[in-house]
């Protein structure tokens, strides 16, 4: 098989991809896709062969994404924001034979090329960078050579999609999320496939190639690359790709390419809630719109359906899962719910002991199914970490689940703060404080306690042109939260890490910068 084989074939002169004000068709994009792999193979790419991507959400992205799946290579997405010891790490992690550099990460790879670690790279001349064996090259010329490459008569010269088995990796994708540590989770054509059909049973209306998707959401995280690229081209739709710069740009997006599938994380939703430039009318176009990677809280669904009229739902998935476990679509799920399991998905909810928890009672979720990958680049310790014996996956996430089987996300259990035997899950704090106008970002997190083991403690962000209180802040706590949830105390900070979807970085708060 090949995950590329399930993607339709629209009409040639249908617009596939719009970014950078160009618009792309879907005839166009095929014969760069063709072009390129040709190229590549050419140049001693082979089937199995890694390819890292620093490229951001643009054509070129696409382009080259699609050409490695065709040809058997493994996509390895990069953060084009990451610093330059993380983004070397990275390669060094997962060894690319060859590396592509768009604009948008053409500032990253000339920072790590300054770095020690880099010596002897070569800088890129243009736009575009592609490095073959770690020979980094600059490449205007080579990419214009990819893209002169004769194919023959009405494309008969292109080469036909490659057939690799269904556990043959399709991309090894960065995430901190089940193994600590960031791994590079193994994602291959047969769990990506599997993803897609579960995500096309529950809603099949997304099968139809008048859907124009937004992808806002980074192309290098799991829900940017299988839930938008993938299932995009699968059903042959048109992505409007850009990165983030503020609701207002994104509202606008939406307005003018009359977007109507939407997928974001958290952070984007509240953005677009709360800025008063955003209307209803800039997002009337949409018909679907989805929050995941993230618990959404649900003061911002309120507002987004009573300023906007948009209905968020929620779901939920992994990096391991190719983003897919759960979901609201088509459903009845109440507010603050994940919904229900996709088809073709089990999942367990279980206490400590491995056993299964009561409905309304919290348990770490386990998920086993095609759609788990199947572990994590050479490292086989952070695989066994993660999977049980009968090949469960261990999400470390904290769940409970209703008599009508709907999903709601509680937290990360490695986040739990336990004081004096009694659980605290940082997210419900965060949620109360976040309720504060003064509050824009707050992470909660456990200190040790002589008396009660952990005590919980909150670092806020102020929002723009406030001066939050910490003792009202507490205050508020108190009013909504047992006493042992309250903050023991509460800091406000320049700024706060978040990843690149907008999840606060527990683990970085409170230690010194």
């Amino acid at each position: 098989m090949n995950l590329a084989r399930t993607f339709v074939s629209p009409p040639l002169d249908r617009t596939a991809v719009i970014a950078s004000g160009r618009s792309t068709s879907y005839g166009e994009l095929g014969e760069r896709v063709d072009r390129w792999r040709t190229g590549m193979a050419a140049a001693g790419v082979s089937v199995g062969d890694r390819v890292a991507l620093l490229a951001g959400n643009s054509e070129i992205f696409v382009i080259a994404y699609l050409a490695c799946l065709a040809e058997g290579f493994v996509v390895v997405p990069l953060n084009p924001d990451s610093p330059p010891a993380e983004l070397m790490r990275e390669i060094d992690v997962t060894g690319p034979v060859a590396i592509i550099v768009g604009e948008r990460g053409r500032h990253a790879w000339l920072s790590c090329i300054d770095s020690e670690s880099a010596d002897g790279a070569v800088a890129p001349d243009d736009s575009v960078l592609v490095a073959i064996n770690h020979q980094f090259i600059a490449s205007g010329r080579f990419i214009e050579a990819l893209d002169s490459i004769d194919l023959g008569a009405d494309g008969a010269g292109a080469r036909p999609i490659v057939d690799v088995p269904a556990d043959h990796p399709a991309a090894l994708l960065f995430t901190s999320g089940t193994a600590g540590e960031p791994r590079a989770a193994i994602l291959t054509h047969g769990n990506m496939a599997s993803s897609l059909a579960s995500i096309g049973a529950v809603q099949p209306g997304l099968a139809s190639e008048d859907h124009v998707a937004l992808a806002i959401i980074p192309l290098f995280h799991v829900f940017g690359l299988n839930v938008i690229v993938n299932l995009g081209l699968r059903v042959g739709s048109t992505l409007v790709l850009d990165d983030f710069t503020n609701p207002a740009a994104t509202a606008e997006l939406v307005r003018e390419h009359q977007v109507t599938i939407m997928v974001g994380p958290p952070t984007l939703w509240a953005l677009l809630a709360n800025d008063e430039r955003v209307t209803a009318a800039d997002l009337a176009s949409v018909q679907l719109a989805v929050s995941g990677a993230a618990k959404l809280d649900p003061t911002i669904a309120v507002t987004l359906a009573d300023r906007l009229q948009v209905s968020v739902r929620e779901g939920y998935g992994l990096t391991e899962t190719c983003g897919v476990v759960s979901t609201a679509m088509g459903t009845d799920a109440p507010t603050g719910s994940v919904g229900m399991v996709f088809p073709g998905i089990e999942v367990r909810l279980v206490d400590q002991d491995g056993d299964d928890v009561l409905i309304g009672d919290t348990g770490e979720v386990l998920v086993r199914g095609d759609v788990v990958s199947p572990g994590y680049w050479n490292d086989p310790e952070a695989t066994a970490r993660t999977r049980n014996a009968d090949g469960w996956l261990l999400t470390g996430d904290a769940a409970l689940v209703d008599e009508n089987g709907y999903i709601a996300i509680v937290d990360r259990l490695k986040d739990l703060i336990i004081v004096s035997g009694f659980n605290v899950h940082p997210a419900e704090v965060e949620s109360v404080l976040r309720s504060d106008p003064s509050v824009d970002i707050v992470g909660v997190v456990g200190e040790v306690d002589a008396a009660t083991g952990e005590r919980p403690v909150a670092y806020v962000v102020a929002a723009d042109g406030t001066n939050p209180d910490p003792e009202a802040l507490r205050e508020l706590c108190a009013s909504q939260l047992a006493r042992y949830k309250v903050p023991s105390r509460i800091e406000v900070v320049d700024a706060i890490e978040t990843t690149a979807v907008g999840k606060v970085r527990r683990r970085d708060l409170g230690r010194p910068s």
